[in-house]
């Protein structure tokens, strides 16, 4: 293992990099500050020296914005509220501000943004059901400044911070609950397949019913994509078959409400006629008519978590292993269940 490099090996190599672009330092430092006033051209070559070295700058020298940057794949709904509240929560007793960002329903950020956030220098940065492609990791770390995804949507790989949730537990438990009170036609209402939430919670719900020892009939798991729409539009479909199921686990709460809608344009009675159970408990599950039950997702807390763990990441000095905590979810039972009727 090679020795930490000191202050005056870290400039030397700033240097080297400078004469292997065949620029000059201070061109480098522009990169480095994100600064826009470098070519195109320019900047990806120094990017990519940058990340041959791994040159990182040292954390005393770099002076940071009194900034949290949060950043969304989608940002319209009051789950997204939830996980705002969490962060905020931590900012502020830090004495920080939160910067949001939305990647228009990519998975990873576009470069400029990458770029703003360098320029920015934040404390830290939040993905929510996003991640980083290997150039903005780079970029970021290159600046010291730390990340952490929260709910990753895929594998963030070994040396990515990471907080989430119990997802295939979840899933598990609502359908177990369903097969207590004697459903054995359930139905499902994943999200997107490409989330490792959603196919972690329909995996929960196969395994509850492999356990009951009940078919698990993949025509009645439908994918959709978190959205109310989406519920109403399959559960529609679902509902509408000749052999319809008494019940099913949305996989997540707005879906559930869909399923509501559609439920009620069938004139079908919730829970005498169809058990709904849900997946985030957002307050909007106890105001419903009847009330949801769900599995609760602790979004404020694991924003809570994912937020102090940028920060103290930033606070290290070394370079420690990444962090992968999930926080536990728990079954909320209230009035959108009931044994299946009679005949």
């Amino acid at each position: 293992m090679k020795p930490a490099k000191s202050a005056e090996t870290q400039t030397a190599t700033l240097a080297e990099i400078a004469r292997a672009a065949g620029v000059s330092a201070p061109t480098v430092s522009k990169v480095l500050n994100g600064r826009a006033d470098v070519a195109a051209a320019t900047r990806t070559r120094v990017e990519e020296l940058l990340r041959t070295h791994g040159y990182r700058r040292r954390r005393a020298e770099a002076s940071r914005s009194p900034l949290i940057d949060l950043v969304f794949h989608e940002l319209e709904s009051a789950w997204a509220m939830e996980v705002i509240r969490g962060v905020e929560n931590v900012a502020r007793d830090a004495g920080l501000s939160v910067v949001l960002s939305e990647s228009a329903g990519r998975l990873t950020p576009g470069r400029t943004w990458a770029d703003q956030v360098a320029a920015r220098r934040p404390h830290g940065v939040v993905l929510v059901l996003s991640g980083l492609d290997e150039s903005q990791r780079a970029l970021l770390t290159s600046r010291s400044i730390p990340f952490v995804v929260m709910d990753p949507a895929g594998d963030p790989g070994p040396d990515v911070p990471s907080i989430g949730a119990t997802n295939w537990q979840g899933g598990l438990a609502a359908t177990r609950h369903l097969v207590d009170l004697g459903h054995t036609r359930i139905g499902a209402v994943s999200g997107p397949s490409r989330m490792m939430c959603s196919r972690a919670r329909v995996d929960g719900y196969r395994a509850a019913l492999e356990t009951a020892g009940l078919p698990a009939d993949p025509s009645l798991v439908l994918t959709g994509d978190f959205h109310h729409d989406a519920g109403y539009r399959l559960g529609l479909e679902l509902l509408r078959r000749p052999d319809r199921p008494t019940a099913v686990f949305a996989g997540n709460d707005l879906q559930a409400l869909g399923l509501y809608e559609a439920a009620r344009e069938l004139g079908l009675r919730i829970p005498e006629d169809l058990s709904v159970v849900g997946f985030d408990d957002l307050p909007v599950s106890r105001w419903v008519g009847p009330p949801l039950t769900t599995v609760r997702q602790p979004l404020t807390e694991m924003a809570e978590a994912a937020a102090r763990l940028v920060l103290e990441l930033g606070r290290e000095r070394e370079e420690r292993s990444a962090t992968r905590v999930e926080l536990a979810t728990r079954l909320v039972v209230r009035s959108s269940t009931a044994a299946p009727a009679a005949g």
